[in-house]
C-alpha cells in the first residue's frame, strides 16, 4: 500500500517516466524482483512501472543479506527475475557465484564512475544504481532530555554513557553491518577493529535483522543511536521525527547500491527492460520522491538537495573487490558472531 504522502509524487512521476510513443503503451507479462531498498522506494517502483507498462511487477522486500541467502537457497530453480538495490557487496558475491546474469548495459557510459567500476568488478554481472555514506543517526530530542553529547567519532560510541542506547543490523541480514565492519577493517587493520566491535558490543541495544530498522527505532524514541547509511535520516525527519545524522571524524565506507539479473530469470526479456528503465534519470530521482536520498548513478540524475554533501564527508579508499567477495564476507561475518555476538552485554 502507498502511503498518502507519496500520492502527489506518484502521480507526477508516473506520468513522467511513461514508456515508449504512447503513455498507457501495454506491454504485459510479469516481473519477480527482490527489493533491497526501503519500502516506500520499493512500492513507488512497483506502482510507476506497473502502470507505465501493464507489467504485473511482484514485488518481495528484503534485506540484502537475506536476499543473497535466497537466491543461494533457489540456484536451481530461481523464483526472481531481478535484484533491485541492497549494498553492492552481496551483489559481488551472488556474481561470483553465478547466481546472476552477465549483462552490459548500452546505458553504462551514462552511468559515474563508481557505478561503471561495480559492474567491470562484476564482469558485469550488477551495476551501481545508487551510492551513500555510512555514518550514525541520532535523537536530537533523547540525547537532549538524557544530556548526552551528539556522537562525533567512532571511538565516541564506546563510551559507556551511551550503554544500551546503540542499534545497528546483524551482518549476518544486512548488507548496511557488514559494510561497517569492512569499514572498521579497512579503517584500523583486522586486529583493531575486532577489540573495538568487541567493545562496541556492550553498548548495542539490540542487533536488527535489517539495516534500515536502527534508524527507524531512532527516530521513533526506541533507541538514542544508530549506525546506519547517513541517507535514510533526512527521510524521517522530512516526516516530523527528531533525527539527525553525522559522519563519523576519522573516516567512513560508502555502500555502491546495486542491481543484478538473476541467471535463469523466468522473465528475462522483462528483466532487461526494466534494468534498462531502472538506470535512466527519471527512474532513479523517484528516489528522492520517495523520501530515499542516496546519489543517484546516472549523471543527469537531479541530486536532490537533502542528499548528503560527499564533499564535506571523510571517505576511505573502500576496497569493493576484496570485500564483495564471498570467502572474505563470510570468513569476516562468521568471525563476527563467534568473537562479538556470542559475548554477554
Amino acid at each position: 500500500m502507498i502511503r498518502r504522502h507519496l500520492a502527489p509524487a506518484l502521480a507526477g512521476a508516473a506520468l513522467l517516466l511513461a514508456l515508449g510513443t504512447n503513455a498507457r503503451a501495454q506491454e504485459g507479462g510479469q516481473l519477480n524482483i527482490i527489493c533491497s531498498v526501503q519500502a516506500e522506494w520499493c512500492n513507488m517502483i512497483q506502482t510507476v512501472y506497473g502502470r507505465t507498462t501493464g507489467v504485473k511487477v511482484n514485488m518481495s522486500l528484503k534485506g540484502s543479506g537475506e536476499a543473497l541467502a535466497q537466491l543461494i537457497a533457489e540456484k536451481a530453480n530461481p523464483k526472481t527475475d531481478i535484484w533491485f538495490g541492497g549494498t553492492g557487496d552481496p551483489h559481488l558475491q551472488a556474481a561470483e557465484l553465478g547466481l546472476t546474469l552477465e549483462y552490459k548495459s548500452p546505458s553504462l557510459p551514462q552511468l559515474h564512475a563508481w557505478a561503471q567500476q561495480q559492474a567491470q568488478q562484476s564482469g558485469y554481472k550488477t551495476v551501481g544504481i545508487y551510492s551513500g555514506p555510512l555514518g550514525f543517526g541520532y535523537n536530537t530530542e533523547l540525547l537532549a532530555k538524557k544530556k548526552l553529547p551528539v556522537p562525533r567519532s567512532w571511538a565516541d560510541l564506546l563510551k559507556p554513557i551511551y550503554k544500551n542506547e546503540i542499534q545497528v543490523a546483524n551482518p549476518a541480514s544486512s548488507g548496511t553491518a557488514y559494510t561497517m565492519i569492512a569499514t572498521l577493517v579497512q579503517l584500523w587493520g583486522e586486529d583493531k577493529a575486532f577489540d573495538y566491535l568487541k567493545a562496541l558490543h556492550k553498548n548495542i541495544q539490540t542487533y536488527t535483522r535489517s539495516g534500515t530498522g536502527p534508524i527507524k527505532a531512532v527516530a521513533r524514541g526506541e533507541a538514542s543511536v544508530s549506525i546506519s547509511f547517513v541517507h535514510d535520516g533526512p527521510g524521517e525527519a522530512l516526516q516530523g521525527f527528531p533525527v539527525a545524522t553525522i559522519t563519523p571524524s576519522e573516516g567512513t565506507g560508502a555502500e555502491i547500491g546495486s542491481m543484478s539479473i538473476i541467471k535463469g530469470a523466468r522473465n528475462l526479456e522483462a528483466a532487461k527492460k526494466f534494468y534498462e528503465w531502472a538506470l535512466t534519470a527519471p527512474a532513479q530521482e523517484l528516489g528522492a520522491a520517495a523520501k530515499q536520498f542516496q546519489v543517484p548513478s546516472n549523471k543527469s540524475a537531479k541530486v536532490d538537495p537533502h542528499v548528503p554533501d560527499f564533499k564535506k564527508i571523510k571517505f576511505i579508499d573502500y576496497d569493493y573487490a576484496k570485500y564483495g567477495a564471498s570467502a572474505e564476507r563470510k570468513r569476516l561475518i562468521g568471525k563476527w558472531e563467534k568473537d562479538v555476538n556470542s559475548l554477554p552485554r
